[in-house]
């Protein structure tokens, strides 16, 4: 059992919305935890790293709208953990490829794409490998139960930055409202593949040697990006991440890992022109995002809506409560935290 003040707020989540959440709240000096059942911070931002190769397998990048999102990016690339990227950007369409070309910086972590929350993670309490399955307590005084039976808190107020299916079991048995708007948000699963290659990919007539994404028009697949030419990558060898459909993802959500990498691989081979055949692939691998990204998002107040909260002492945040981008997690976390804050002042 772990013991805390019972002022303190905790977190379930160390993807980019809790983080946000748990840097506002850290900035006006109040006590925050963040659990995630991963081995550190990162959410659908994460990297795998292979022996030979780094693969980002959730979020490619990243772009700028929001102002508030915009001075947080500032800082970001201050610091040094992120840089523009694509700056070559393609579509395909049977073959087809043309240049993407218009005004919109894109951005993404380096070296590695989970670099930006371990940024935000600097100076936060996290405990990591801790899958929250339960909550436990009333108003003001809450538990956190894990896996493995372990009681943490207790804490006066939790926020729940996982996906709505996963947040609204934890928070059903403690309050009807909170899990209806869980219920209204729909998220979609995706795989995501890499392929490592000993060679590099064949140069494609009519496209820059140095492509570094595609945009693809396949019922399988719609993206690929190659991770050796993003920032901070430049030694590793060649390398794919393939991005499935969510449709498709969906469709076979329980295939094999080995089934999905090689459809995912076959629909980018014959996305390329003419008879190119790509080289033999030395490793494969895919990963099963079953929470990927919101389809139908939930509606609220208008000066509420990219967060809920309730007189509960437990909160929402995340993508699902605003949009599917990762500027719209950062601001429902980042909003959420302001409003939290601002209660306890």
């Amino acid at each position: 059992m772990t013991s805390q003040p019972a002022t303190s707020i905790a977190i379930i989540g160390a993807g980019i919305a809790g983080l946000a959440c748990a840097r506002e709240l850290d900035a006006r000096g109040l006590a925050v935890t963040l659990f995630d059942k991963a081995r550190g911070p990162g959410g659908r931002m994460s990297s795998r790293r292979l022996p030979e190769a780094v693969v980002d397998l959730g979020a490619q990048f990243f772009s700028v709208k929001d102002d508030t999102f915009r001075r947080a990016v500032a800082g970001w690339r201050k610091a040094g953990c992120i840089a523009p990227w694509p700056t070559s950007l393609w579509s395909a369409v049977g073959g087809d490829w043309q240049h993407h070309e218009d005004d919109l910086e894109r951005l993404c972590g380096t070296p590695r794409m989970s670099a930006v929350t371990r940024h935000l993670a600097e100076g936060l309490r996290v405990v990591a490998e801790t899958r929250i399955e339960r909550l436990e307590g009333t108003v003001g005084r809450w538990w956190l139960v894990d896996a493995h039976a372990e009681r943490h808190g207790p804490f006066r107020q939790v926020v729940i930055s996982a996906p709505s299916p996963q947040a609204q079991a934890l928070v059903a048995p403690h309050d009807a409202t909170l899990a209806e708007a869980c219920e209204a948000v729909i998220q979609r699963p995706c795989w995501a593949a890499w392929a490592l290659f000993d060679a590099p990919l064949p140069a494609l007539p009519g496209v820059a040697e140095a492509w570094q994404a595609v945009r693809l028009v396949d019922p399988r697949l719609r993206f690929a990006s190659r991770n050796q030419l993003k920032p901070g990558r430049g030694q590793q060898g060649e390398s794919l991440s393939l991005l499935a459909n969510l449709a498709w993802s969906e469709a076979r959500l329980e295939d094999s890992p080995e089934t999905i990498v090689e459809a995912l691989l076959d629909a980018f081979q014959q996305a390329l022109p003419g008879d190119i055949r790509l080289p033999e692939p030395r490793a494969l691998g895919a990963h099963r995002w079953r929470y990927a990204q919101p389809d139908v998002f939930a509606q609220g107040e208008p000066v509420n809506l990219d967060y809920r909260r309730s007189a509960s002492g437990l909160a929402l945040c995340g993508d699902g409560w605003r949009g599917p981008r990762v500027e719209d997690a950062w601001l429902s976390g980042h909003h959420l935290g302001k409003a939290l804050a601002a209660d306890a002042i």
